[in-house]
């Protein structure tokens, strides 16, 4: 059986966990612990090491769905989980502009230690003071008519279709950049 794997990466409250959940096919393995600082004023827990999911792509095929968390304390597991990623998803909250600045040191963060596709996945655009995408990439520094800007798309996490859909523009990276070698599992 090959193994590919997925990191979802983000801003605090941006779903990641979320996402983890609705995609996996197993129990999701978390870590979630009690917010003790800010984290606190947007939910109640938060991850502070991984979310662990697996979802089956074809009968010799898995995706290992792996959760980081959003604060920049637990940056070293940020570290740990991109190392032998095949792809990533970072998570924004579109009406979240506060946190764009953030999002943006993730993806410096993760570009300097690996070069994997990528989307950008834009969650609570549903939400009041949500942007549009062409201002949420601006905001994350990329030039809206750069041909190598990953792409954005809508994402619900707790909507398994949205987030498959999301998922499919990620494996079209990941298949356009076929130089990609998965790993068997023991």
């Amino acid at each position: 059986m090959k193994t590919m794997r997925l990191v979802v990466a983000g801003t605090v409250g941006a779903g990641k966990s979320t996402l983890v959940r609705t995609l996996s096919e197993i129990e999701v393995v978390d870590t979630d612990r009690t917010a003790t600082d800010e984290t606190a004023l947007l939910k109640a827990e938060t991850t502070v090491a991984l979310d662990f999911g697996r979802l089956v792509l074809s009968p010799s095929m898995d995706l290992h769905l792996y959760g980081t968390p959003g604060q920049a304390r637990f940056d070293f597991m940020w570290d740990l989980l991109i190392q032998n990623a095949h792809c990533y998803i970072l998570l924004v909250a579109a009406n979240r502009p506060n946190d764009f600045s953030y999002a943006r040191e993730i993806i410096s963060f993760i570009n300097e230690r690996v070069e994997i596709p990528m989307v950008i996945g834009l969650t609570h655009m549903d939400c009041p003071g949500a942007l549009l995408p062409e201002e949420i990439l601006t905001n994350l520094g990329y030039d809206i008519h750069d041909k190598t800007r990953p792409p954005a798309v809508n994402m619900n996490p707790n909507d398994r279709t949205s987030v498959l859909e999301g998922l499919v523009v990620l494996m079209g990276l990941v298949i356009a950049g076929s130089d990609v070698k998965l790993s068997h599992s023991p």
